[in-house]
């Protein structure tokens, strides 16, 4: 049998709004090594489903590519004591629009394991009535939301340069074999 991993030290690197960075030494047996990990809250995303079929999208800015990506409304759980279906329907208002009668997780899946502890839990919002948007920060203010039929997403999203993992999990999750994009 291996030896078991054990974090034996951690000194932190940044502090940041979003996420922190730790520097963590890891024991495993006679053998110590080193890995810097991103430290996060967690996060949600929501695939919203109207009664005409359509997916709720926003096409929003994002720093990393310089340039707006189509994604599905998500956000990190950064409102102190609130869960993740709280999360998810205080998202769903700023960014869509709207509210949901019927909630339905479809999982919690982390990120990029290798270098961050950050999950996102998906969920699927149907029953949907529209509100007032409450966008906050340059990028939301800056977003438009489509609404795509579900026959077309396969189209839309082949026409895409960059598809959010989020909105490929939660179609899978929800479509199945629908999103071979093949």
């Amino acid at each position: 049998m291996n030896a078991p991993f054990r974090v034996v030290a951690s000194e932190k690197l940044l502090t940041s709004y979003v996420f922190d960075v730790e520097r963590r030494t890891v024991q495993h047996g006679d053998t110590t090594f080193e890995r810097d990990v991103v430290t996060h809250r967690g996060a949600v995303a929501i695939l919203a489903r109207n009664d005409r079929d359509e997916i709720g999208f926003l096409r929003q800015y994002r720093a990393p590519f310089d340039s707006f990506i189509l994604e599905v409304p998500a956000g990190t759980m950064d409102v102190e004591a609130e869960d993740e279906l709280a999360t998810a329907k205080r998202e769903l208002r700023e960014e869509l629009g709207c509210e949901a009668i019927s909630w339905r997780t479809l999982g919690k899946f982390t990120v990029s394991p290798g270098w961050t502890d950050q999950t996102m839990t998906i969920f699927e919002a149907t029953g949907l009535s529209l509100v007032e948007r409450a966008p906050e920060g340059p990028e939301e203010l800056s977003s438009t939301v489509l609404w795509i039929p579900i026959n077309d997403i396969k189209r839309v999203l082949r026409e895409e340069p960059t598809i959010d993992y989020t909105v490929t999990v939660a179609l899978h999750c929800v479509f199945g074999t629908f999103f071979d994009l093949d």
